[in-house]
């Protein structure tokens, strides 16, 4: 097959794709990869199948698909070629929860001296990364990354990076609990899905709709988190979005338990994981499992209740989820408090406070916990985030937590 035929049947398969022929693509872009001898097509269809297989949640597939488009790279021996395909074996790695691996290759990405193309990657890079640094608790290097992709975003008028930064940023203050910029940047990704989404995907929008509903339970504002979450499930149905569809499902779940209709609640949980475990989101699965505690706990279910935050606990450890770990060690408290278990709910008190100061999940200037309940916070320039009230009231000459950090310990 050659160039134009290869360049023929990308063009093809991508028509096919978005005609919602999924499956169709997929045959015509394997026979392209079979047949092709151009190096740089096959790139390209690498890249296709690639993205196709990240928005069906085939994650492991699209891994596979990322290690042969490094090979191909490498063939071609270019470095725009190279940072592209590091890049998204850092996208396989972050959706298969595997953040160290992650950072690691956006670390590559960022290292390689390429042209211009790779300059506008880098948007794309800090955002994985940031999303890594996210699922590990790392919180001031999340923002951080979330930053610098906004400033590439905005340098490039890059709209759809803006977008998926938004968002990213939305899960971000959800994490920490300031619910008002938890909801104020998915809004802000709806409006340019609205004022420039006319030929993007609608998983820009399904993607904006279901981080606004996430913000509207939290905010209690219950019948605005089910539009918004049917607006997305309905879009993630229509497109085969799996890796969407369960996070939907645990959005409807999180409301009918917030509603305290655990019934209703129970077998969309139960659908959530399913979906979850066959594309390998172990960070949605724990999400999932803590919303199934507090359903035991809402029915005072207590054992039923610590099986499942054990397998919680289990897979927060394995993915260094430290936030998802602090709330194991909440609940598990108040379990023990309830069964008047002395020594657990001692280990667990004890384990809480370790992970609050390991995330350093509190306030530099009035020592109190972030994240605990909705707080309104700001961050500094350096990334370091504090109560609001707290920097309106003593004003601040530089961080108090960089001035701690640059101490050296022989002084403290």
């Amino acid at each position: 097959m050659g160039q134009d035929q290869t360049k023929h049947q990308i063009e093809k398969g991508l028509h096919l794709y978005q005609s919602n022929q999924t499956e169709k693509a997929l045959r015509v872009w394997m026979r392209v990869l079979e047949k092709s001898a151009d190096p740089a097509g096959r790139f390209r269809v690498l890249g296709c199948l690639i993205t196709a297989h990240a928005e069906m949640g085939r994650y492991k597939d699209m891994l596979k698909f990322a290690v042969v488009q490094i090979d191909t790279a490498r063939e071609l021996e270019d470095p725009d070629y190279l940072t592209e395909s590091y890049l998204n074996l850092a996208r396989s790695n972050e959706k298969l929860c595997e953040f160290q691996k992650t950072i690691s290759y956006c670390k590559t990405c960022l290292n390689m001296q390429g042209t211009t193309v790779s300059l506008q990657l880098n948007g794309q890079v800090s955002l994985s990364m940031g999303n890594a640094f996210l699922g590990l608790s790392i919180f001031q290097k999340a923002l951080e990354c979330f930053e610098k992709a906004l400033r590439y975003a905005h340098n490039n008028d890059d709209k759809m990076l803006e977008c998926r930064v938004c968002c990213s940023l939305g899960n971000f203050y959800t994490q920490i609990k300031d619910y008002e910029k938890a909801l104020f940047f998915p809004c802000k990704a709806a409006e340019l899905v609205n004022d420039y989404g006319k030929g993007w995907s609608l998983k820009y929008r399904a993607m904006s709709q279901y981080h606004m509903a996430v913000a509207y339970r939290k905010l209690g504002r219950l019948a605005d988190a089910m539009d918004c979450c049917e607006e997305s499930m309905k879009i993630a149905l229509q497109h085969g979005d799996r890796p969407l569809q369960a996070l939907c499902l645990l959005c409807f779940a999180d409301i009918h338990r917030s509603r305290k209709d655990v019934q209703t609640a129970f077998p969309r949980y139960d659908s959530s994981m399913s979906i979850m475990t066959e594309i390998g989101n172990r960070l949605g699965l724990i999400q999932v499992l803590l919303g199934v505690t507090k359903c035991w706990m809402i029915q005072k279910e207590l054992d039923k209740a610590l099986e499942s935050i054990e397998k919680a606990q289990e897979l927060a450890e394995g993915l260094g989820n430290k936030l998802g770990l602090l709330k194991v060690h909440c609940l598990c408290e108040r379990i023990y408090r309830t069964k008047e278990q002395q020594r657990e709910l001692r280990d667990h008190v004890v384990k809480f406070h370790e992970c609050v100061e390991e995330m350093e999940l509190y306030c530099g200037m009035c020592g109190e916990s972030i994240g605990e309940k909705n707080n309104q916070l700001q961050a500094l320039p350096c990334s370091h985030f504090f109560h609001l009230k707290c920097l309106q009231t003593n004003g601040t000459r530089g961080c108090p937590n960089c001035r701690r950090l640059s101490v050296k310990p022989g002084y403290v």
